[in-house]
């Protein structure tokens, strides 16, 4: 057990730090403090020794260098097994100091604030504080380091317990909470003056950027991986599906949180109504309609067999009459960016359903683990328009399927590779998904179609390599396709088209999903 007998105290937030420094003084403990901490302390009506008295140097630059002096690093960093360590200190008359209870300048909170200046955001770096955070828990068996007011009522029960001492393994805690403290504060440092030029201006970021920066903090222990036996976890620092917001139903397990960001990420690919229902990371139905109930039944009939514990992702609030669709089918998971309440009412009558409230992300970095290392990649948010297509047939599309094959384009990039996509203007109508040959996902995607093609619409995520993928959905019905073209027999996929009256259109733009 460690018995602290001298405690140096210099915070940010002062939540409840008067109550730490009487219990401390109870035992006993020497206080030493700075500048409005040592007011805020002498307020309380406690008794505290002035850092620049200690050192017999005072605060100066503004109070950029106060606590940084051989006085105060000397009795942190002490040893004290070490005879040269505390003959050291006697010989330059400096005491050992036990505790440090250390907060940072709000750098993060000054960054966040749109009104505060460059000058400001510097000013907010603080330099003393992480050099006594880090130089105590580097000697972590000799000092306490506490940087969190979420931390001083478990310090003030131990102390109670153990008459002023603390066990090692809680000296060990908060010394690698204190390197995870000082480690997120220098990342967000970093991460905002990265964007900045000398002048404090914004600067682009590249991308993908030099150095991946990972360092994210474990939102949740999760019941086991894609199966029971392997363990997992969700980190998270930001938005999206990771930063959701469950509203109801038992814990999300590894594959729903996968199904419902494929689904999420299908949604907000969409301004009108639109639904998305995913099954192992691929659509088994989507739809884009004038009202969220009509793109739910939509998506709903393209393969209502498969939807049977799926996800959803709508990208607008769930209203009661949704809702009251969605209770008949066993769902997994519906995420939105909002439920009313009639919808919570309907849909919380189902125990286990769980219902997760998402915010609407902005574009960033996909990234994808491998063996050594980590694959990282902007998302495929390329899109095209009518404009830029280049009509390859006799016969150009119809403004009816020009309007499905633009849906259709939204939705096949969201589909496994290989991909094909069955569809009318605002529906799916029969999906191929994750094969090996193209032709045969063509097959699999008319087959799985429980709605007529006659007269549909195909979209291929990558280029027909023969004319026999061409040839199988112009079998199945479809009078439209398009496609990214760029195969070496686009003549020959070209000439099946127009022998089938097909209309067909070339994006120059790949989607491939693996």
């Amino acid at each position: 057990m460690k018995k602290i007998q001298r405690a140096l105290l210099s915070v940010t937030d002062k939540t409840g730090l008067p109550e730490l420094a009487k219990a401390l003084a109870a035992y006993g403990v020497e206080l030493i403090s700075t500048g409005g901490t040592a007011k805020l302390l002498r307020e309380a009506g406690l008794q505290v020794l002035d850092v620049a008295d200690l050192t017999g140097f005072p605060e100066m630059l503004d109070g950029r260098v106060k606590t940084l002096h051989p006085r105060i690093a000397g009795g942190i960093l002490a040893v004290r097994s070490k005879k040269s360590h505390m003959a050291s200190l006697k010989e330059h008359s400096i005491r050992p100091i036990d505790m440090l209870v250390v907060n940072l300048y709000a750098f993060e909170l000054t960054a966040a604030n749109p009104d505060a200046s460059f000058d400001d955001k510097i000013e907010n770096i603080d330099i003393g504080g992480p050099s006594l955070i880090r130089a105590g828990a580097k000697n972590f068996r000799d000092v306490a380091v506490v940087t969190s007011p979420d931390d001083y009522l478990t310090i003030v029960e131990e102390l109670n317990a153990n008459e002023g001492a603390l066990s090692e393994k809680t000296l060990w805690s908060l010394a690698q909470r204190a390197f995870d403290t000082t480690a997120q504060y220098d990342r967000a440092i970093a991460g905002t003056l990265a964007g900045l030029s000398p002048d404090g201006s914004s600067t682009a970021a590249e991308i993908p950027p030099p150095t991946l920066d990972l360092f994210l903090p474990r939102k949740q222990v999760l019941r086991y991986g894609e199966n029971p036996h392997q363990k997992a976890a969700l980190y998270a620092a930001g938005g999206g599906v990771a930063g959701g917001t469950q509203l109801h139903g038992k814990e999300l397990s590894y594959n729903n949180l996968v199904d419902l960001d494929a689904a999420w990420a299908l949604i907000n690919e969409f301004d009108d109504p639109a639904c998305a229902i995913i099954k192992h990371t691929n659509p088994c139905g989507c739809a884009e309609q004038e009202t969220l109930a009509a793109a739910y039944t939509k998506a709903l009939e393209c393969d209502p067999v498969s939807a049977f514990g799926s996800v959803i992702a709508v990208n607008k609030a769930v209203d009661g009459e949704t809702a009251q669709l969605m209770s008949e089918l066993f769902v997994e998971a519906i995420a939105a960016p909002a439920f009313e309440p009639d919808a919570v009412e309907i849909l919380t009558a189902k125990k286990n359903i769980r219902l997760i409230a998402v915010a609407p992300t902005e574009p960033g970095v996909t990234l994808r683990s491998i063996s050594g290392g980590i694959l990282a990649q902007t998302e495929d948010r390329r899109e095209t328009s009518p404009e830029k297509w280049d009509v390859v047939t006799e016969r150009s599309p119809s403004k009816e399927e020009e309007k499905a094959l633009r849906f259709a384009w939204k939705v096949v990039k969201h589909v496994k590779s290989n991909a094909i996509l069955y569809s009318h203007a605002g529906q799916t109508l029969g999906v191929g998904a994750g094969q090996m040959s193209r032709v045969d996902s063509a097959k699999i995607g008319a087959m799985k179609a429980r709605l007529p093609l006659g007269g549909c619409v195909v979209a291929s995520d990558a280029f027909f390599p023969f004319a026999d993928g061409l040839e199988e959905v112009a079998k199945a019905g479809a009078v439209a396709v398009i496609q990214p073209g760029g195969s070496k027999r686009d003549d020959e996929v070209i000439a099946a088209a127009n022998a089938k009256g097909i209309a067909m259109v070339f994006t120059g733009v790949r989607h491939f999903r693996h």
